[in-house]
């Protein structure tokens, strides 16, 4: 009996496909829709994302809502319907010129409708849905779990924290404050909070044991001792994909780094950021085949993979059960 359950556990080990990277639609699904509107979430989900990205700026009554930047002049309609907002302002040591989300209340907000960001992607659907709250993308990632009977996540991002907790408009404690009223501001929940920033995923450690992810955008962050440094208050690393695979100036692929390794061995996750379908943005090295990109990064063993098409990755990654 001993030998016949031995053969089976060999057997299964040989036959289970291996574990999938998290799927993670960046700002929804953004390749198909007007990115972090309710309608490119819910596409995402039904695209099979396990997890749904909102970037979170504040409004001028402290009102978490999902824009990729506080500038919004470039992903909505503000200029049109508030043409004397225009403003010049310095966030983050860069000097800005549109229309900030910290100038205008929800009431207001709510008044405007989402544009594609990118001039060479669909414009469909310009001018058709709104901008939607945090409390609103929470609600409705546990609306569709309910809905595809399995868990569907949440994966915030703090966008310029220092910024706006300069200018009296904190982001964290509201983050908090929602993710606790949902009932997901625990360890076992569906949720990533990430952020560029060190010092506030510092002090977030000290008040929710939510997982917490270090984006990383150049590899001094995880040179010497930085990867332990990590470790000492986040769950895991976001680097940009090329901090894994480089690619030359023509596009060409080269060799893989060893950062998932060395990253695995502090105890980190790996989720990369961002895989792209579009010619303007697909490495040469792939010869138009972004199924290959998402493959490759599965096989270097990364635990999460943002996204703008997560019908791709799902297709992609057809077979295995998701990491966690």
């Amino acid at each position: 009996m001993r030998s016949l359950i031995l053969l089976a556990m060999l057997f299964a080990s040989i036959v289970a496909p291996p574990l999938r990277p998290l799927i993670i639609a960046h700002r929804g699904a953004s390749g198909h829709r007007p990115e972090h509107t309710l309608e490119a979430y819910r596409l995402a989900v039904e695209m099979g994302a396990d997890f749904i990205e909102p970037d979170l700026v504040s409004t001028k009554d402290g009102v978490l809502i999902a824009r990729h930047e506080n500038e919004i002049g470039g992903t909505t309609d503000v200029g049109d319907r508030f043409p004397d907002r225009k403003r010049t302002k310095t966030v983050d040591g860069q000097s800005m010129t549109g229309w900030f989300t910290e100038d205008f209340t929800l009431a207001e907000i709510k008044t405007l409708r989402a544009r594609e960001r990118l001039a060479f992607r669909s414009h469909a659907y310009d001018g058709q849905f709104q901008i939607a709250t945090f409390d609103q993308v929470i609600e409705l990632a546990q609306q569709l779990g309910k809905k595809v009977g399995r868990p569907v996540g949440v994966y915030p991002e703090t966008k310029h924290p220092t910024y706006f907790r300069g200018i009296h408009l904190p982001l964290e404690e509201k983050l908090l404050a929602s993710l606790q009223a949902h009932g997901w501001n625990r360890r076992e929940a569906p949720v990533f909070i990430q952020s560029f920033e060190q010092e506030n995923l510092r002090a977030l450690r000290k008040q929710t044991r939510v997982r917490l992810i270090q984006l990383v955008s150049a590899a001094a962050m995880l040179e010497g001792d930085g990867l332990r440094n990590i470790a000492t208050y986040a769950d895991g690393i976001g680097p940009e994909k090329r901090l894994v695979v480089p690619v030359t100036a023509d596009g060409s692929l080269g060799t893989p780094t060893d950062l998932v390794t060395r990253a695995h061995a502090a105890g980190l996750l790996v989720h990369i950021w961002t895989i792209r379908a579009d010619k303007e943005f697909l490495p040469a090295g792939y010869h138009g085949r972004p199924e290959a990109e998402f493959e490759q990064f599965r096989q270097l063993g990364v635990d999460g993979v943002f996204t703008d098409f997560p019908d791709l990755a799902t297709r992609s990654y057809a077979s295995g059960p998701a990491r966690k």
